[in-house]
C-alpha cells in the first residue's frame, strides 16, 4: 500500500544542488523534488513537500523553529504515515533530541537526515541518505503499523535513536554516532530495522509539547578554569538549570572558587544537572572523591544522556511543568537513557 510521507525541509547542505549553467549551488525546488530526484518516483510513496517558513543554515537553528516543526507535524499528524526532517548536520542531534521530548508516544516515525555533501554534486552523501530515510519512514510490520515509532536519525547507512545521536565529525560521511546505544537499524543491501532495541507501540495517545524554556546554560569544565568569570551562567535570574559537562563520571575540581559560585547558584534556586564530557558510559555520583561536591548539591544525574538530550530535555521539563523534579528528570521518557 502507497504511503504518505511528509517530507519537511528545514534547510541546509542536503537542499541543495548544482545548477548545469552556472555550476553554483542553488536551492532545491521542493515543489518539484520529484522532477529533481527522479528515484523518488519509484518508491511506493507518496511524498508531500513542505519547508520551514524560512528555511536557514542548521547553525542558525533556534528553539522557535523545533516549534515550528512541532506545528507542522502536529498539522499533518493524522494525514500521513510518516515524517522524513531534511536538516543541516551541525545542530540536527539538538533538533532530533528536541523532538524527541515535544512529541512523545509517537506511533508514526520522524527521521531527521542531511547530507556533508549538497545532493546536487558529485559523490553526494545526501540522495542516498534521503531515499533510504523515505524507504524507513514507509516501512510496515504484518500488522500494516510502522515499523519505527520515534524520532530517529539516519546516516551513512545507519540509523540512530534521535536523542541518543551526536556528530562526530566534519568531514567524514560517517559524521554521527551513538556510543551508548546500539543502532536501530542499518540500510544494506536490504533495510534492517531492529525491533528489539526500538521503542514499542506506546499505548497511549501522541501528545505534542510545542513550548520550550530557554533558561537553560550549559557550562564545559576544564583544567584551571576560573569559574567566578562564568558567574552570569551560575545566575537564576539567567538560567534555572546548568548543564555542566564534568570529567570522566561526574567529576569536578575542588577549588573553593568553584565550590562557592555553584554553591551560590543552588542556595538561589539553580538546578545542576551532570553529564559526562566523555561520549560513551555515564555520570556515577560518587564514584570517586573528585564527584562528591555535585552530589552533595543535589545535583540532577544526567547518567548517559548526551549533552544535546540533557538541554533539551530541561528545555521540555522547564517549559512545560510548573514545578520540575529531579525525579521526572532522572527518568527515562523516550528511551533517552538508560
Amino acid at each position: 500500500m502507497k504511503s504518505n510521507i511528509l517530507l519537511i525541509y528545514t534547510g541546509g547542505t542536503i537542499g541543495m544542488m548544482e545548477n548545469p549553467s552556472s555550476g553554483e549551488l542553488e536551492p532545491l525546488k521542493f515543489e518539484y523534488i520529484h522532477e529533481q530526484i527522479p528515484e523518488i518516483q519509484r518508491l511506493d510513496i507518496a511524498v508531500i513537500p513542505v519547508s520551514l517558513s524560512q528555511p536557514l543554515d542548521s547553525s542558525q537553528m533556534h528553539p522557535s523553529h523545533w516549534i515550528e516543526l512541532v506545528e507542522i507535524i502536529r498539522f499533518h499528524y493524522t494525514r500521513v504515515d510518516g515524517f522524513v526532517v531534511l536538516h543541516g548536520t551541525d545542530t540536527l542531534a539538538f533538533t532530533a533530541s528536541a523532538l524527541s521530548f515535544m512529541i512523545q508516544n509517537l506511533q508514526k516515525p520522524i527521521i531527521l537526515t542531511g547530507s556533508q555533501l549538497p545532493v546536487g554534486v558529485l559523490r553526494s552523501d545526501g540522495k542516498e541518505n534521503l531515499l533510504a530515510a523515505l524507504e524507513i519512514a514507509h516501512k510496515k510490520n504484518h500488522k500494516n503499523q510502522p515499523q519505527l515509532r520515534e524520532v530517529a536519525v539516519f546516516f551513512q547507512s545507519k540509523l540512530f535513536r534521535g536523542n541518543r545521536v551526536s556528530k562526530i565529525s566534519t568531514n567524514q560521511f560517517d559524521a554521527f554516532a551513538s556510543p551508548n546505544h546500539p543502532l536501530l537499524g542499518f540500510a544494506g543491501v536490504e533495510i534492517e530495522i531492529d525491533q528489539v532495541h526500538s521503542l514499542p507501540f506506546p499505548p497511549k495517545k501522541t501528545v505534542f509539547y510545542p513550548r520550550l524554556a530557554l533558561n537553560i546554560g550549559l557550562i564545559k569544565l576544564y583544567p584551571g578554569m576560573h569559574l567566578p568569570s562564568y558567574s552570569s551562567v551560575f545566575n537564576v535570574l539567567n538560567h534555572s538549570a546548568v548543564v555542566i559537562e564534568a570529567f570522566g563520571s561526574g567529576n569536578t575540581s575542588n577549588d573553593p572558587s568553584f565550590r562557592a559560585v555553584i554553591s551560590k547558584y543552588v542556595r538561589e534556586g539553580g538546578v545542576l544537572v551532570t553529564v559526562s564530557q566523555c561520549t560513551s558510559g555515564s555520570v556515577i555520583p560518587g564514584k570517586y572523591a573528585a564527584g562528591q561536591l555535585l552530589m552533595q548539591l543535589g545535583a540532577w544525574n544526567g547518567k548517559n544522556l548526551t549533552t544535546e538530550a540533557a538541554v533539551t530535555k530541561l528545555m521540555w521539563l522547564f517549559g512545560n511543568q510548573s514545578k520540575p523534579t529531579k525525579a521526572l528528570f532522572e527518568k527515562t521518557l523516550c528511551g533517552e537513557s538508560d
